[in-house]
């Protein structure tokens, strides 16, 4: 990071000194900018999927630690996200599936910062422990409503889903062909509160970002066709049910120096330990 951060200080430097020389009345104070005491300013604001919580959180801190800039993250979802960097009130929307077509025709871009698997998750009580990708359409689309259906013990499935705009319910329908199809028990508005609701409920079965559900008490983790999420299955493409997690920037306008110096950081090879710290997989090479 600090190698990183050098070498982007250092082109801002040389940037404000060339332009100095295009005025020969003034002396160049400027060029006592060997000074080492350049340093970032400001702000940067993220907002959008929550899933990407634990990874803006992460890079955040280490950015703060090296820069003295904070970063603020506004856990709305990807939908509000890439609508709020439209609009221009926020730096970097955050966003955990592709732009549409028609987000891409506001002059929005999008650069993929990590890979996360989609985990399927039941309650702790729950006797399954596998299911196929047809298994999961029949059960959300109504076809299967009862455990024993899947090799379970007898009882009733609540569905639990994310809301319209979420970037985990946009790459959990395209993945297993349920979009615009799906029945729903309760629809909830964050990776959090669905893990809450299966925890709590025993028939439940819900889906969240493999970052949020490591380590947590009252839930299993479904394997999928066989396969457990996990960083290599995700890296590798045999885990099938996993989905971009993105940053989102207005191709029509630059970013300001701080959010610029966090976009090139998050997307660099510097990030690659603590996105994986965050649970999620690295892309930068």
């Amino acid at each position: 990071m600090k190698k990183f951060l050098s070498a982007f200080l250092a082109l801002t430097m040389t940037a404000a000194m060339l332009a100095g020389c295009g005025s020969s009345n003034q002396p160049s104070s400027s060029a006592q900018s060997g000074d080492e005491d350049t340093q970032l300013s400001g702000s940067v604001s993220t907002d959008g999927s929550t899933s990407m919580e634990d990874v803006i959180g992460v890079l955040s801190e280490q950015f703060k630690a090296d820069t003295g800039v904070s970063v603020s993250y506004n856990p709305t979802g990807s939908g509000a996200g890439i609508e709020a960097v439209a609009n221009g009130t926020c730096d970097i929307g955050l966003a955990s599936r592709d732009l549409k077509d028609e987000e891409k025709a506001k002059g929005l871009t999008k650069t993929t910062v990590a890979l996360d698997g989609i985990a399927i998750i039941v309650n702790s009580e729950n006797t399954v422990t596998d299911l196929s990708i047809e298994q999961i359409a029949d059960i959300y689309t109504g076809k299967i409503s009862d455990w024993s259906g899947v090799g379970g013990e007898a009882g009733a499935i609540a569905r639990i889903i994310r809301e319209s705009g979420s970037g985990t319910r946009d790459g959990f329908e395209s993945i297993t062909g349920t979009k615009d199809a799906c029945l729903s028990d309760q629809e909830l508005s964050s990776t959090g509160a669905v893990i809450e609701a299966v925890r709590s409920t025993p028939g439940a079965i819900g889906y969240a970002s493999l970052s949020a559900v490591k380590g947590q008490e009252g839930i299993t983790v479904l394997t999928v066709g066989g396969v457990a999420p996990s960083e290599e299955t995700v890296q590798d493409g045999s885990y099938a049910i996993q989905r971009p997690l993105v940053f989102v920037t207005r191709s029509d306008k630059a970013l300001s120096d701080a959010a610029q110096a966090f976009f090139d950081f998050a997307t660099s090879t510097d990030a690659n330990d603590l996105i994986t710290k965050a649970g999620a997989v690295p892309v930068a090479e």
